[in-house]
């Protein structure tokens, strides 16, 4: 056996074969598993106590690594001849052999390694090697970038979301939504949308069945309707669908609905006890009946409206006054019968009413209206001569065109209303000084007085009354239209100390220039007390003056220049004006101007009204006799001429006709 001599390492029978450092494709190879050998993982890193990961650190994916994690020694551990287990043999032990043998378990190894990963099963419990998942793969590009799907925004969105963000949408913009697609119609018609149902903009607009189907679909979240106008449910079917749809209303519109039905109108207060506010107003279908159910069914009613409801009388209104205890307003203008006692009794009794609309109601008279204000038969003090009742809670009163009333009711008002805060009395046309003299000096909450076609009052009661009155600071608005016999005597006072002023009619009177300017100096000194620095400019008083004889063109100019009036940067600016309202001839003169000085174009505003004046003074010298009258009318010509260059060529619009307009010096 000693005489046997072991083999050499390397047979020199075998074939020939390119030392490794003579191939540098083998060199590059054994790189590529030296570098190979580095990423897996290494028995060394267990010898100095670091422990081998046996899943992936990320969650429940694995490493997309190609190479297998699996603990195998280094390259230069195994001896030579053998190659490294679990990559490049076939599961038997290797034996020692020659180079050959080693360098041929290299050959094609990328392609082996790249078979190796492509075969390995998902399906063991502890993968070493993990494929890219079949989604991200079908999005990956030729590019090799990843394409993110498509997120539906709104599809993901909670409805609650979408409900909300479709509540900032107004009605009728939301019916044109809902033709997107079926999705967003059903959105649309959800009944949290259509809580305030307001048919105001697109009652001609919108066809009867659209409006059904939204009432319907929002029936039992509707708590306020209104339906103004509609006269598209002219069926009674469609009719009667809505007050089927509709059982939890606080707030109704029916006015002018007059294809409503008896029944229908019956079925629908009935169903809604919660009605608090009820328009009824200019329906066929409102009878006495109609109240007498709103008295039994709606105890929560606070506003009724009923006026120009020709089938019913005040005997109806008296059974709602009864029946509701909450009942703070009631209009009932145009409604016959109330010279009825009993009904007057009715509102005296109760004192709930807070506005009370009595326009047009031609049968009141003086007996019926000293029972709503202190009933029939009251104590009388003997010293005041007053009737000893309680005060009334009127706050707003409306007495228009109720023909036969005289002062002697009228004046019965006085002391007993120290809340009223508006009071009309135009077209009673019997009133005179008495009637409003002790209604002026116990109501200091007055901020609404009308006076038209009074023709009877005097400047006494303006001058006297009214402009000493505890009202006076805070009366806003006020209409002495018709009234012929008043004139700046009564007006300039009333100017002077009504200082809260908002808008005063007093056309058709005999005022003149002096009550224009008191109103200009009156705006500006409030201006320069209220209103704060750098502010634009705003209409602080209306005035309408036209058909008043005394009011000449000076007086509309004193108002243009007081509006136009620039006051140095040190002062606070005058940023009230008046809006005017005049003889038709000078209102594109005065709009004009008017807009000027809103927009802050001061400059042009008062070029506007000087030429405006000069224009004006020149058509007076061309209308006067004398010697040369026909150099002045030539004078008026060209000044006419500028005025209307000034007034439609500034504004950029079209320029107004070069004619010259009528020669009256007052109007």
């Amino acid at each position: 056996m000693s005489d046997i001599t072991p083999p050499d390492p390397i047979d020199e029978e075998s074939p020939v074969v390119t030392p490794l450092e003579s191939r540098p494709k083998e060199k590059r190879r054994q790189r590529l598993l030296q570098g190979i050998q580095r990423m897996s993982s290494s028995p060394s890193l267990q010898q100095i106590g670091r422990s081998r990961s046996s899943s992936s650190p990320y969650s429940t994916r694995g490493s997309l690594s190609c190479v297998s994690l699996a603990a195998t020694p280094s390259f230069g551990q195994y001896p030579s001849g053998s190659v490294t287990p679990g990559y490049f043999s076939n599961g038997q032990s290797s034996v020692p052999g020659s180079p050959v043998t080693e360098l041929s378990a290299f050959e094609g190894i990328e392609t082996r390694i790249a078979r190796k990963v492509a075969n390995v099963s998902t399906t063991n419990p502890n993968p070493t090697t993990v494929s890219l998942p079949v989604e991200v793969v079908a999005a990956r590009s030729r590019s090799g970038t990843v394409r993110k799907l498509p997120f539906d925004f709104w599809a993901k969105m909670p409805d609650e979301i979408r409900v909300h963000i479709l509540s900032y949408l107004r009605p009728k913009e939301l019916i044109r939504v809902s033709r997107v697609s079926k999705e967003f119609h059903t959105f649309c018609l959800d009944g949290q949308l259509w809580t305030h149902f307001d048919a105001t903009e697109f009652y001609m607009e919108i066809p009867a069945e659209a409006l059904t189907r939204i009432i319907v679909s929002a029936g039992p979240f509707m708590k306020d309707l209104n339906i103004r106008g509609c006269l598209q449910i002219e069926h009674y079917k469609r009719a009667e669908v809505i007050v089927t749809a509709c059982k939890n209303l606080i707030n109704a519109t029916l006015e002018g609905c007059r294809n409503f039905q008896r029944n229908t109108l019956h079925n629908l207060i009935r169903s809604n006890e919660k009605l608090a506010n009820l328009n009824l107003t200019s329906m066929t279908a409102v009878t006495n009946s109609t109240c007498k159910i709103i008295s039994q069914h709606c105890p929560q009613l606070e506003t009724l409206n009923v006026s120009w409801c020709k089938q019913m009388d005040a005997r109806g209104v008296k059974m709602v006054v009864l029946g509701c205890p909450k009942l703070r307003e009631l209009r009932a203008g145009e409604v016959k019968g109330f010279n009825n006692i009993g009904v007057a009794e009715a509102i005296y009794s109760t004192n709930n009413l807070e506005r009370l609309v009595l326009s047009g109601c031609v049968d009141l008279d003086d007996e019926a209206l000293k029972t709503m204000i202190h009933g029939s038969q009251p104590e009388v003090d003997i010293l005041t001569d007053r009737p000893i009742v309680a005060p009334r809670k009127l706050r707003h009163l409306d007495l228009s065109r109720c023909s036969q009333l005289t002062s002697q009711a009228v004046g019965a008002l006085g002391h007993l209303v120290p809340d009223l805060q508006g009071l009309q009395l135009s077209g009673c046309t019997a009133l005179t000084d008495a009637a409003l003299q002790p209604i002026l000096a116990s109501t200091p909450r007055l901020t609404h007085l009308e006076l038209e076609e009074l023709s009877e009052l005097t400047n006494d009661i303006l001058s006297e009354h009214l402009a000493k009155a505890p009202c006076a600071p805070k009366l806003e608005h006020l209409s002495v239209s018709y009234c012929e016999n008043l004139s700046d005597a009564g007006m300039l006072p009333v100017m002077k100390n009504c200082v809260s002023l908002r808008s005063v009619d007093m056309d058709n009177t005999r005022i003149g220039d002096l009550v224009l300017t008191e109103a200009a100096a009156m705006v500006r000194a409030r201006s320069l007390r209220k209103s704060p620095r750098n502010s634009r400019p705003r209409v602080g008083l209306r005035l309408v003056v036209y058909d008043c004889q005394m009011v000449t063109w000076t007086g509309i100019r004193e108002i243009l220049s007081r509006n136009a009036e620039i006051i140095r940067p040190s002062e606070r600016s005058a940023m009230e004006i008046i809006g005017l309202k005049c003889f038709y001839g000078w209102q594109q003169t005065v709009e004009q101007h008017t807009q000027r000085v809103l927009k802050g174009d001061f400059t042009a505003a008062v070029r506007l009204e000087r030429k405006w004046a000069d224009y004006m003074q020149a058509v007076e010298e061309a209308g006067a006799a004398g010697a040369g009258s026909r150099r002045r009318r030539r004078r008026a010509r060209e000044a006419q001429i500028l005025h209307a260059d000034e007034e439609g060529g500034a504004g950029g619009g079209r320029r107004r006709a070069r004619t010259v307009a009528a020669a009256c010096a007052v109007m």
